[in-house]
């Protein structure tokens, strides 16, 4: 039996890869939603979670921590998770770590907050080089490795894609503007009906981050609703 300890929806960035994981592929799981004020390990998380971080998935009851553990975890136990042509595999797998370590200057600015929507103004020099990284993955693995069957990644829905569903959400937050291929992706994930139930849970919370929120003015301040 899993069970998956997760922070706020609308700011835990790591928590929704795996429970997204969860959810588009109908993997039963006992959602345990625990509050996340700030970055870092936090002392009240060890009685689930060894590193005092979430996300942590529990398999009869042991844990097992990091985003992309979790991830290559469910992947033994189910499979699909990974494209099965090896080259897709391969440059998934690729992609899939480099934004499990990097894009720092992007994540430092702009925050996942699915709440908030902002006007957008023109990114600082290394965001928009991280912006323009991502937007290049995302439009290879469509034009290369996808089929017009499906609107993902590398085709079917893999770990690949819920890595890069944070980065979904920021550029719908901030209103990145992004080349054509790329943002077709990016539409697609914001219509995954997991995508859509997480954004009703992050409208839902009442904990918020002032620092995080306070971003809004940085970025041309708030949009009307849509």
């Amino acid at each position: 039996m899993y069970a998956l300890y997760f922070g706020n929806m609308n700011y835990s960035s790591w928590s929704l890869r795996p429970w997204l994981l969860l959810r588009h592929f109908e993997i039963p799981f006992e959602a345990h939603r625990v509050s996340v004020c700030g970055r870092g390990p936090n002392d009240d998380h060890r009685p689930y979670s060894p590193n005092g971080l979430v996300p942590c998935l529990h398999v009869d009851g042991f844990p097992v921590f990091d985003t992309l553990a979790i991830a290559e975890f469910l992947a033994e136990r189910h499979p699909g998770l990974w494209p099965a042509d090896w080259k897709a595999r391969a440059r998934a797998r690729s992609v899939a770590a480099e934004m499990h370590s990097g894009f720092g200057a992007l994540r430092g600015a702009m925050p996942m907050n699915v709440r908030m929507k902002c006007k957008g103004v023109m990114p600082a020099p290394a965001v928009a080089e991280d912006i323009t990284r991502i937007a290049a993955i995302w439009t290879e693995a469509r034009e290369v490795f996808a089929t017009d069957a499906e609107p993902w990644l590398f085709g079917a829905f893999s770990v690949a894609d819920a890595m890069f569903a944070p980065v979904v959400w920021r550029f719908a937050t901030y209103n990145v503007d992004l080349p054509p291929v790329a943002a077709a992706y990016r539409d697609a994930m914001l219509a995954h009906p997991a995508m859509r139930e997480w954004e009703r849970g992050a409208q839902a919370e009442r904990e918020a981050l002032p620092a995080y929120d306070a971003l809004a003015a940085e970025f041309g301040g708030l949009r009307a609703p849509e």
